[in-house]
Protein backbone atom coordinates (compact mmCIF):
# COMPACT_ATOMS: atom_id res chain seq x y z
CA UNK A 1 0.00 0.00 0.00
CA UNK A 2 1.39 3.38 -0.96
CA UNK A 3 1.32 5.78 1.99
CA UNK A 4 0.35 9.35 1.28
CA UNK A 5 3.13 11.66 2.34
CA UNK A 6 1.84 15.12 3.21
CA UNK A 7 5.36 16.46 3.05
CA UNK A 8 5.57 16.04 -0.71
CA UNK A 9 3.34 19.12 -0.96
CA UNK A 10 6.29 21.49 -1.15
CA UNK A 11 4.33 24.09 -3.11
CA UNK A 12 2.84 25.18 0.24
CA UNK A 13 6.25 25.95 1.73
CA UNK A 14 8.11 29.19 1.61
CA UNK A 15 11.88 29.16 1.23
CA UNK A 16 13.49 28.31 4.60
CA UNK A 17 15.08 31.07 6.64
CA UNK A 18 18.81 31.19 5.91
CA UNK A 19 19.87 31.01 9.55
CA UNK A 20 16.80 29.29 11.01
CA UNK A 21 15.60 26.41 8.80
CA UNK A 22 11.85 25.90 9.03
CA UNK A 23 11.09 29.57 9.77
CA UNK A 24 9.06 31.45 8.76
CA UNK A 25 7.03 28.89 6.82
CA UNK A 26 3.73 27.05 7.31
CA UNK A 27 3.30 23.31 7.25
CA UNK A 28 1.23 21.47 4.64
CA UNK A 29 -2.47 21.06 5.42
CA UNK A 30 -3.89 17.77 6.63
CA UNK A 31 -7.52 16.60 6.75
CA UNK A 32 -9.10 15.55 10.04
CA UNK A 33 -11.21 12.36 10.22
CA UNK A 34 -14.43 14.35 10.74
CA UNK A 35 -13.46 16.88 8.09
CA UNK A 36 -11.63 20.17 8.33
CA UNK A 37 -8.24 21.27 7.06
CA UNK A 38 -5.53 21.86 9.64
CA UNK A 39 -2.06 23.32 9.40
CA UNK A 40 0.55 25.16 11.46
CA UNK A 41 1.63 28.63 10.39
CA UNK A 42 3.96 31.23 11.91
CA UNK A 43 2.58 33.39 14.71
CA UNK A 44 1.80 37.02 13.81
CA UNK A 45 1.36 40.12 15.95
CA UNK A 46 -2.12 40.49 14.46
CA UNK A 47 -3.18 37.23 16.18
CA UNK A 48 -3.87 39.10 19.42
CA UNK A 49 -7.66 39.19 19.28
CA UNK A 50 -8.10 35.51 18.45
CA UNK A 51 -5.45 34.48 21.00
CA UNK A 52 -6.96 36.60 23.78
CA UNK A 53 -10.59 35.68 23.07
CA UNK A 54 -9.99 31.92 23.06
CA UNK A 55 -7.74 31.86 26.10
CA UNK A 56 -10.07 34.08 28.12
CA UNK A 57 -12.93 31.68 27.34
CA UNK A 58 -10.77 28.69 28.25
CA UNK A 59 -9.33 29.83 31.57
CA UNK A 60 -10.80 26.88 33.50
CA UNK A 61 -9.23 24.44 31.03
CA UNK A 62 -5.85 26.13 30.58
CA UNK A 63 -4.97 27.46 34.04
CA UNK A 64 -4.64 23.99 35.68
CA UNK A 65 -2.14 22.74 33.06
CA UNK A 66 -0.06 25.81 32.17
CA UNK A 67 2.79 27.66 33.90
CA UNK A 68 1.68 30.04 36.63
CA UNK A 69 0.88 33.53 35.36
CA UNK A 70 1.76 36.73 37.21
CA UNK A 71 -1.26 38.85 38.07
CA UNK A 72 -4.79 37.96 37.02
CA UNK A 73 -5.73 35.83 34.01
CA UNK A 74 -7.24 38.93 32.40
CA UNK A 75 -4.05 40.95 32.91
CA UNK A 76 -1.93 38.18 31.44
CA UNK A 77 -4.10 38.22 28.30
CA UNK A 78 -4.24 41.98 27.77
CA UNK A 79 -2.96 43.71 24.66
CA UNK A 80 0.14 44.84 26.57
CA UNK A 81 0.86 41.29 27.70
CA UNK A 82 0.39 40.03 24.14
CA UNK A 83 2.74 42.66 22.77
CA UNK A 84 5.45 41.61 25.22
CA UNK A 85 4.87 37.90 24.61
CA UNK A 86 4.71 38.19 20.82
CA UNK A 87 7.80 40.42 20.72
CA UNK A 88 9.78 37.85 22.71
CA UNK A 89 8.54 34.90 20.62
CA UNK A 90 9.21 36.55 17.27
CA UNK A 91 12.62 37.86 18.32
CA UNK A 92 13.56 34.37 19.53
CA UNK A 93 12.28 32.91 16.27
CA UNK A 94 14.45 35.26 14.24
CA UNK A 95 17.43 34.22 16.37
CA UNK A 96 16.70 30.55 15.73
CA UNK A 97 15.81 29.69 19.33
CA UNK A 98 12.21 28.59 18.81
CA UNK A 99 9.31 28.13 16.39
CA UNK A 100 6.11 29.86 17.55
CA UNK A 101 3.29 28.41 15.44
CA UNK A 102 -0.48 28.93 15.29
CA UNK A 103 -2.75 25.88 14.98
CA UNK A 104 -5.14 26.85 12.20
CA UNK A 105 -8.34 24.89 11.46
CA UNK A 106 -10.15 25.89 8.25
CA UNK A 107 -8.35 29.23 8.46
CA UNK A 108 -9.31 29.88 12.12
CA UNK A 109 -6.94 30.29 15.05
CA UNK A 110 -7.65 27.36 17.42
CA UNK A 111 -4.43 27.08 19.44
CA UNK A 112 -0.67 27.29 19.48
CA UNK A 113 2.26 24.93 19.12
CA UNK A 114 5.79 25.90 20.07
CA UNK A 115 9.08 24.16 19.42
CA UNK A 116 11.42 25.72 21.95
CA UNK A 117 15.04 25.78 23.12
CA UNK A 118 16.21 24.76 19.65
CA UNK A 119 19.83 23.65 19.62
CA UNK A 120 21.73 22.47 16.57
CA UNK A 121 25.17 20.88 16.33
CA UNK A 122 26.14 18.06 18.66
CA UNK A 123 22.88 18.28 20.64
CA UNK A 124 20.35 18.98 17.88
CA UNK A 125 17.23 18.92 20.02
CA UNK A 126 14.26 20.97 21.25
CA UNK A 127 11.07 20.61 23.27
CA UNK A 128 7.53 20.73 21.88
CA UNK A 129 4.43 22.08 23.61
CA UNK A 130 0.92 23.08 22.59
CA UNK A 131 -2.55 24.20 23.70
CA UNK A 132 -5.84 23.74 21.83
CA UNK A 133 -9.13 25.59 22.30
CA UNK A 134 -11.62 23.34 24.10
CA UNK A 135 -14.31 24.13 21.54
CA UNK A 136 -12.57 21.95 18.93
CA UNK A 137 -11.48 19.04 21.14
CA UNK A 138 -12.61 15.57 20.18
CA UNK A 139 -11.80 16.08 16.50
CA UNK A 140 -8.14 15.04 16.57
CA UNK A 141 -6.85 18.62 16.35
CA UNK A 142 -4.15 18.20 19.01
CA UNK A 143 -2.85 14.93 17.55
CA UNK A 144 -2.72 16.37 14.03
CA UNK A 145 -1.01 19.55 15.20
CA UNK A 146 1.55 17.60 17.21
CA UNK A 147 2.34 15.34 14.23
CA UNK A 148 2.79 18.36 11.96
CA UNK A 149 5.07 19.97 14.54
CA UNK A 150 7.16 16.81 14.88
CA UNK A 151 7.61 16.45 11.13
CA UNK A 152 8.40 20.14 10.72
CA UNK A 153 11.04 19.97 13.45
CA UNK A 154 12.70 16.88 12.00
CA UNK A 155 12.28 17.39 8.25
CA UNK A 156 12.47 21.18 7.91
CA UNK A 157 14.41 22.39 10.96
CA UNK A 158 16.76 19.41 10.86
CA UNK A 159 16.60 18.39 14.53
CA UNK A 160 17.61 14.97 15.84
CA UNK A 161 15.56 14.79 19.05
CA UNK A 162 12.34 16.24 20.49
CA UNK A 163 11.20 16.08 24.12
CA UNK A 164 7.92 16.91 25.84
CA UNK A 165 6.31 16.78 29.28
CA UNK A 166 2.77 16.27 30.52
CA UNK A 167 1.05 16.23 33.90
CA UNK A 168 0.01 12.90 35.46
CA UNK A 169 -3.45 14.45 35.82
CA UNK A 170 -3.59 15.05 32.05
CA UNK A 171 -3.25 11.61 30.42
CA UNK A 172 -5.02 12.88 27.29
CA UNK A 173 -1.93 14.96 26.52
CA UNK A 174 0.21 11.85 26.94
CA UNK A 175 -1.96 10.02 24.40
CA UNK A 176 -1.60 12.89 21.91
CA UNK A 177 2.18 12.67 22.19
CA UNK A 178 2.12 8.88 21.94
CA UNK A 179 0.17 9.12 18.67
CA UNK A 180 3.22 10.86 17.17
CA UNK A 181 5.58 8.23 18.57
CA UNK A 182 6.83 9.79 21.80
CA UNK A 183 7.91 7.26 24.42
CA UNK A 184 8.54 7.53 28.16
CA UNK A 185 12.03 8.50 29.28
CA UNK A 186 11.45 9.49 32.87
CA UNK A 187 9.46 11.23 35.56
CA UNK A 188 10.42 14.75 36.66
CA UNK A 189 9.72 15.75 40.27
CA UNK A 190 8.40 19.28 40.85
CA UNK A 191 9.50 20.17 37.36
CA UNK A 192 7.31 23.17 36.45
CA UNK A 193 5.38 25.77 38.43
CA UNK A 194 1.78 25.14 37.35
CA UNK A 195 -1.23 27.08 38.63
CA UNK A 196 0.54 28.23 41.78
CA UNK A 197 2.62 25.20 42.77
CA UNK A 198 5.49 22.99 41.64
CA UNK A 199 4.18 19.96 39.74
CA UNK A 200 5.64 16.59 38.68
CA UNK A 201 5.65 15.71 34.97
CA UNK A 202 6.07 12.68 32.76
CA UNK A 203 9.03 13.17 30.41
CA UNK A 204 8.85 11.73 26.88
CA UNK A 205 11.08 11.90 23.81
CA UNK A 206 11.29 11.01 20.13
CA UNK A 207 14.24 10.68 17.73
CA UNK A 208 14.19 11.68 14.07
CA UNK A 209 15.34 8.23 12.92
CA UNK A 210 13.13 6.24 15.27
CA UNK A 211 10.53 5.53 12.58
CA UNK A 212 10.85 5.04 8.81
CA UNK A 213 7.72 7.16 8.21
CA UNK A 214 6.59 10.65 9.17
CA UNK A 215 4.32 11.27 12.15
CA UNK A 216 1.62 12.47 9.74
CA UNK A 217 1.85 9.23 7.74
CA UNK A 218 1.53 7.22 10.95
CA UNK A 219 -1.66 9.07 11.86
CA UNK A 220 -3.05 8.38 8.39
CA UNK A 221 -2.29 4.66 8.71
CA UNK A 222 -3.97 4.65 12.14
CA UNK A 223 -7.07 6.35 10.72
CA UNK A 224 -6.49 9.53 12.72
CA UNK A 225 -6.13 11.61 9.55
CA UNK A 226 -7.64 11.27 6.10
CA UNK A 227 -5.23 10.48 3.24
Amino acid sequence: MKVFNAFTAKSEWERPHLTHPGWPEPTPRVTLPMGGKLRLRPLKRSDFRAWSDLRMRDEEHLRPVEPTVSGTWSESHSRLSWWETASYLLKSARQGALLPMVIELDGRFVGQLTIGNIQHGGISDAWIGYWVYSGVTGRGVASAACALGVDHAFRRTGLHRLTATYLPSNPASGRVLAHSGFRDEGYLLRNLHINGRWMDHHFVALLADEYPTTAVDRLILAGRLRP
